[in-house]
């Protein structure tokens, strides 16, 4: 839906037009309207992320009293920063309403320039628990106006034990108030908060309740205790592009991953408890201005913090909360884009994997460590692929390519590109070369996902095109496959890589949505072109496997020229362009 169809005002709608919205997210689809049309109270069940903050914030914006100089909108968030996030995003969508004040007050500041703020006159008061409390027991906020009090991050608020602040503060407001809480899930305090504070509240839910989010996907590795560490580096070294935060347990262990990486060479750095306010904002402007590609904290630390296109999280150990899996996952993926919830376990964790997967609805699939191998594949492609796409300016170059070409002349063209690559490349060759398999228990997983193949289950096997000649690892053609919507939790089986081709097993019953998504897509230059072989029964004789899997090299093998032509014909099409 677009929002110039939701009913809201032109003032508004130039705002939202200034920011470059057009149609509304799920969330704001469904609670813009109802709020537009309805004095109800509301509880909002979704993933962060997701818009709530225009969902509640433009309807209710719509209802200011310019002329009443008194706070009529109260907006309780868990932390500071999600605090100022909340203010910075009312004035960009309110900014054409002549006389609308907005206030901020949260705890690490001057409380006595927010009294004075608060004197000079407030619509909408955006807050953490704490510091509005303190204003209400000093007399020095009246909320005798208030209409609407929005709890936004509900469940946070309560765990970090606000709930005597938020009972004082809502106890104090007029009882004809409506009262909105959103939630990313819904537990049995934020139930108790309802009961007490609600007046039959309706239920908007995005998604189902205590879910994942749907664009995230969501794979483990398993390793030695010892291990944990040097996984984590192999993570981080096979997504060059990755801009993550890694979760810890404690404040010691997050200072010392951090240490640790911060030794080895990679921009990261740590967001714990014992970090002053000065501090932990220098640590924060850092990572949103992504000097920093990777982020350390504790669960606590983190909680609030809004940042935008985070492509990872992982989880350097799981949380003891199944509710915290879910938030901590929910930070990356936002505003559509995919995202991946990464774990790292030791074999004593499976169950807790289990656990997991029950509560968030989606499955966990296990991954093998990215190894020494894959890793300098990987990171060698990624930086010829930029190297290709690298912008030149001949006005700058010319004043030196000419030096450049005479001190290459007597070196052939293959032995400059050998030398760059070595140049370029020579650390993570020296540091692989040799390196051991971190995968525990890897001999019992040598079909990576066998495990979520349900007894019985009809399993389809789908061919693609693409093989170890254009760098398919068994990680990337599962990322392909649940890339496909729809596809994120489909089960899947045994899967082989062969020279020119790949196959994977999937349930049968999303074999032609799958091959249908993958079918147009571009790997590594390459257009994926997929079609069906067999379907799969459920008989796991070992007469059945060999032949399967004689089946599949014969396959591979017959479908080399054809493949193999088809890449010509790319590399000619790219020739042209």
């Amino acid at each position: 839906m677009l929002f110039e169809e939701m009913g809201l005002s032109p003032e508004i709608l130039r705002g939202i037009e200034d920011l470059g919205f057009e149609k509304a997210t799920p969330i704001q689809e469904k609670v813009i309207p109802f709020l537009l049309e309805k004095d109800r109270d509301l509880i909002g069940l979704a993933q962060t992320g997701t818009g709530k903050t225009a969902a509640f914030g433009l309807p209710k914006l719509e209802r200011i009293e310019i002329s009443l100089n008194k706070p009529q909108l109260v907006i309780l968030s868990p932390t500071r920063e999600l605090c100022l996030q909340i203010t910075r995003d009312l004035e960009n969508f309110g900014k054409y309403l002549d006389g609308l004040r907005i206030v901020p007050v949260y705890g690490g500041a001057d409380i006595s320039k927010q009294i004075s703020s608060l004197k000079q006159g407030a619509h909408v008061v955006v807050a953490t628990p704490g510091r509005i409390h303190d204003l209400v027991r000093r007399n020095r906020i009246d909320l005798s106006s208030v209409s609407t009090v929005v709890m936004d991050e509900a469940d946070e608020m309560l765990k970090m034990g606000f709930r005597e602040d938020l009972d004082a503060i809502l106890a104090v407001t007029p009882a004809t108030k409506n009262t909105l809480l959103f939630s990313a899930t819904m537990s049995s305090e934020i139930s108790a908060i309802t009961g007490n504070y609600m007046n039959n509240p309706a239920e908007i839910v995005v998604g189902q309740k205590n879910s994942g989010a749907e664009n995230v996907s969501h794979i483990y590795h398993m390793v030695h205790a010892r291990d944990r560490y040097e996984a984590l580096k192999r993570v981080v070294d096979f997504y060059p592009d990755m801009y993550a935060i890694v979760f810890c347990r404690t404040r010691q262990e997050t200072k010392d991953v951090a240490a640790q990486l911060m030794r080895d060479g990679y921009n990261a750095d740590a967001l714990h408890g014992d970090l002053s306010q000065a501090q932990r904002d220098f640590v924060m402007k850092k990572f949103r201005e992504k000097t920093l590609s990777v982020l350390v904290g504790t669960d606590v630390a983190a909680r609030g913090l809004d940042v935008n296109n985070l492509t990872h999280v992982i989880n350097y150990n799981l949380p003891d909360d199944l509710e915290v899996y879910t938030h901590r996952s929910g930070r990356t993926g936002r505003a559509g884009k995919e995202g991946m919830a990464i774990s790292i376990i030791n074999m004593k964790e499976r169950g807790h994997i289990a656990q997991i997967e029950k509560f968030i609805k989606k499955k966990i699939l296990f991954s093998q460590v990215p190894t020494g191998k894959e890793i300098c594949e990987r990171r060698l492609f990624d930086m010829i692929e930029r190297m290709k796409n690298t912008q030149v300016d001949d006005t700058q170059m010319n004043l030196y390519i000419d030096k450049a070409y005479s001190m290459l002349e007597d070196l052939p063209k293959e032995e400059i590109i050998k030398r760059f690559v070595s140049v370029e490349f020579s650390r993570f060759l020296d540091y692989y070369k040799n390196s051991p398999d971190l995968t525990a228990g890897h001999t019992d997983h040598k079909d990576m996902n066998d495990g979520h193949r349900k007894k019985g289950r009809s399993m389809a096997r789908i061919v693609v095109n693409i093989g170890k000649g254009k760098m398919m690892t068994k990680r990337s053609l599962i990322q392909l496959v649940s890339g496909v919507p729809g596809a994120r939790d489909v089960e899947i089986g045994l899967i082989e890589i062969y020279r020119r081709a790949s196959s994977i097993e999937v349930d049968s019953r999303m074999a032609k949505t799958i091959i249908k998504g993958v079918t147009g897509m571009n790997y590594g230059g390459i257009r994926i072109e997929a079609e069906e072989n067999y379907e799969f029964t459920g008989d796991t004789s070992g007469q059945r496997k060999r032949e399967r899997n004689d089946k599949g090299r014969d396959y591979g093998k017959r479908k080399d020229d054809k493949f193999n032509s088809g890449h010509k014909y790319s590399q000619k099409k790219r020739g042209k362009r």
